[in-house]
């Protein structure tokens, strides 16, 4: 049952169901008020009752019995004038019943005779009004000194008066009134349907108040969750468009490498077999020229044009090497039949040979396959850096460090040759290498970072993803 209340209750909106909540809440509240200030007016009325009741004890009751400052006993006369009392006056006419109490709980004057002189138990409301408090209650008559009140009242108005010693505050008596509750009901539930109209009309104002708050509220929120989720459906779309977009960009760096390596292998192959060719011949001819000269002494040359003939070869033998070695450079080995390990180990083991140093290699979880444009991005950064720390360290303590941390590809190469400042040359300006390198790392997505201070050596890491998009593997 609860269970299908509860089902019930979420199937309304969320305006219905705050609606429902804030009635249930303000219904409940209004009870609950409705009840205290009908239990306040209650009292209340009571406790007016009862202050009329003590200001005819000090005004017409306690006169009667001041001898009770002396003694134990009340003189006939002024029981004779209280029963009078009783009778003449319109308060003493709305009383049902009268007693007087001394201050040890001695019944001495009643209107049912049959219960004077006797001794009661004190309860509280007799020692309450002992002490000098004016105390009514509405009494269900279960007292043993109310036994014959009982037989013809259901209940009655209690109230307890202190009788006091004129000029003093002594207490010398207690005064017990009852009167019947008929018209104090009817008073009470006058009262009473007034302070609950009241409260009802006001728990009406405020749940209309708050109704007509939360509904605009409501549909504020509405216009605003409507225009959110537009605004996020462009968002969405923007995104859609920029993910399309950065793939596209990845895609066609990644082509621009394999474009650029085209570009590069050719150059390389034409420096080979063009210039290098060329200069080759010329040093074949020039050599030959120069044994024919030897040959003949009557023509020998002097010795300055033969210093001179020697250093152009020397000259041209160097053209040459250099040549070759950027032609040799520009071309890369064919890394798609190589596995991404065996593109690092050929990268360094290539610069071993051509150097004639040694260089450390580390190797930790690399992935077997790799997109080619990643191999060719690695082996070329490989390369470069290397071939820095052969010119400016002399190869001193190059390390080259390759492992995989969350789905990424870190490349650290380092040495110990005298560094520089790379605060300073942050912006690499006039570095070229550096900035290569930057940029073909940057091109795959992937993020470029140097460390160097002068005199402690240099280290470059390479940060690149695992996974190329639109990229195939090699």
């Amino acid at each position: 049952m609860l269970a299908r209340i509860k089902s019930y209750f979420l199937g309304f909106s969320l305006l219905q169901r705050f609606m429902l909540a804030g009635l249930v809440i303000l219904l409940a509240g209004m009870i609950g008020i409705g009840a205290w200030v009908e239990k306040q007016i209650e009292t209340g009325v009571i406790h007016r009752t009862g202050a009329t009741t003590a200001l005819y004890v000090d005004s017409f009751v306690a006169p009667l019995l001041q001898e009770l400052g002396q003694s134990d006993e009340l003189l006939p006369e002024h029981v004779e004038a209280l029963s009078q009392l009783l009778q003449s006056t319109a308060m003493g006419q709305q009383i049902v019943a009268f007693k007087v109490w001394d201050t040890r709980g001695r019944l001495l004057y009643s209107t049912e005779g049959s219960t004077v002189g006797k001794t009661y138990p004190m309860h509280e409301g007799m020692l309450r009004a002992r002490l000098g408090e004016v105390v009514s209650q509405i009494s269900p008559l279960e007292e043993e000194e109310n036994a014959v009140l009982a037989v013809r009242h259901e209940q009655l108005l209690e109230t307890y008066s202190p009788v006091w010693l004129s000029g003093t505050n002594q207490v010398i008596a207690v005064a017990e009134f009852y009167q019947r509750t008929d018209e104090l009901e009817s008073e009470i539930n006058v009262l009473q349907r007034r302070s609950w109209l009241v409260v009802g009309l006001a728990i009406l104002l405020m749940y209309l108040l708050l109704s007509g708050f939360v509904r605009r509220a409501s549909d504020t929120i509405d216009r605003q969750q409507a225009e959110l989720a537009r605004r996020v459906v462009q968002l969405s779309e923007l995104l859609s468009q920029n993910q399309d977009l950065h793939a596209r960009v990845r895609r066609a760096a990644a082509s621009v490498a394999l474009l650029n390596e085209s570009y590069l292998r050719r150059t390389g192959l034409e420096l080979h077999d063009g210039p290098a060719q060329d200069l080759g011949l010329v040093l074949l001819q020039l050599d030959a020229l120069i044994g024919q000269l030897e040959g003949q002494p009557e023509a020998a040359l002097d010795r300055q044009t033969h210093e001179q003939l020697s250093g152009i070869e020397s000259a041209l033998q160097n053209a040459l090497k250099e040549m070759r070695e950027i032609a040799a450079g520009l071309s890369l080995p064919q890394l798609q039949e190589l596995n991404f390990p065996e593109t690092v180990v050929r990268a360094v083991r290539t610069h071993e040979r051509r150097t004639g140093t040694r260089v450390a290699l580390e190797m930790d979880s690399v992935p077997q396959q790799a997109a080619l444009p990643l191999k060719i991005t690695v082996y070329r950064l490989l390369q470069e850096a290397l071939n820095n720390a052969f010119r400016h360290a002399n190869g001193a303590g190059q390390q080259v460090r390759v492992i995989s941390q969350d789905d990424q590809i870190v490349v650290e190469i380092s040495d110990r040759g005298p560094g520089f400042d790379a605060e300073q040359a942050s912006g690499w300006n006039g570095h070229l290498g550096l900035s290569g390198m930057r940029e073909r790392v940057e091109s795959l997505g992937g993020r470029f970072k140097i460390e160097s201070q002068i005199g402690q050596g240099t280290r470059i890491r390479a940060y690149l993803p695992c996974q190329l998009e639109g990229g195939s593997h090699g």
